[in-house]
């Protein structure tokens, strides 16, 4: 499995398919980041398309391949919370009562998911890079170890801390 850093190195040198191998790497966790701002699976969707386009676009720009996991989920925030003022401008009183009403639906996250989905987001970049891959990417401890360049057992480690702060977190928000 190729890294992150060499995949980047090929998009750059204009191979389209090792693009489609960091969409598939990072097209979950993009999605939750952009569902975690929005909480309604089909702008999140939107969101997602766009994000990973602008990337391609800005992707000369990235000065290391390896944290391109980390970059792209940072531009899918952005465009979210675009996306959010986009539409508050946009809308008037009447439609944003019916955004409310949609947002309810069965796409919207039950309120532990979404707390645990922002929490997942305040990890250190570090810590949060290996949870998307592994639990949101379901890249096996190795593989997220290939994609990042970092050792079996720093991977393993850090997902054990970041399981450790967002229980605590968890427990701290429930009191």
């Amino acid at each position: 499995m190729l890294s992150d850093a060499d995949l980047v190195k090929r998009v750059l040198m204009g191979d389209r398919s090792a693009y489609g191998e960091l969409f598939e790497r990072y097209e979950r966790s993009v999605l939750a980041v952009g569902l975690s701002v929005l909480g309604d699976l089909h702008a999140a969707q939107d969101v997602s398309q766009e994000t990973f386009v602008m990337a391609y676009e800005k992707l000369p720009a990235l000065r290391r391949g390896s944290s391109f996991g980390v970059w792209v989920q940072r531009i899918a925030r952005n465009e979210a919370i675009g996306y959010v003022r986009r539409l508050q401008r946009r809308q008037s009183a009447e439609e944003s009562s019916h955004r409310q009403k949609t947002r309810s639906d069965n796409h919207r996250l039950d309120a532990v998911g979404e707390k645990l989905l922002k929490d997942v987001l305040r990890l250190p970049r570090h810590e949060r890079s290996v949870v998307m891959l592994h639990y949101f990417e379901a890249h096996p401890v190795k593989a997220v170890s290939a994609m990042t360049g970092r050792p079996v057992g720093t991977v393993t480690m850090q997902l054990s801390r970041a399981r450790a702060r967002l229980l605590k977190w968890l427990k701290e928000s429930a009191l």
